[in-house]
């Protein structure tokens, strides 16, 4: 090996270290949102379990609900109309804040 001369320094080697991932921040505006991570199946489930199918059909007066209902038939008319997804999402929540004024 040859020496380093008075006048130079020997080259160095940066390595550069990343930081680490930061870990997933909860998002503030899904914080108190009650239909977060709550899927549609679970949704229809509860809804048919609450009310059962006739009063499913009464308060949300659909065919997917009213002949020969079933959650797959329900699922499937659910996802192409926003209209009723949207008025099912309203009717869920009103049935969890039923359920929360009745229970304390």
């Amino acid at each position: 090996m040859k020496p380093h001369s008075a006048g130079t320094a020997p080259a160095k080697c940066l390595v550069t270290q990343s930081a680490p991932p930061a870990p997933p921040a909860e998002p503030t505006a899904q914080r108190h949102n009650p239909l977060h991570g709550v899927t549609l199946d679970a949704m229809v489930r509860a809804l048919v379990l609450h009310y059962g199918w006739p009063g499913l059909a009464e308060r949300l007066p659909v065919r997917c609900f009213q002949h020969d209902p079933s959650v797959a038939s329900s699922l499937k008319f659910l996802r192409r109309t926003p209209w009723a997804r949207a008025r099912l999402e309203s009717l869920y929540l009103f049935m969890l804040r039923e359920r929360r004024r009745t229970a304390g």
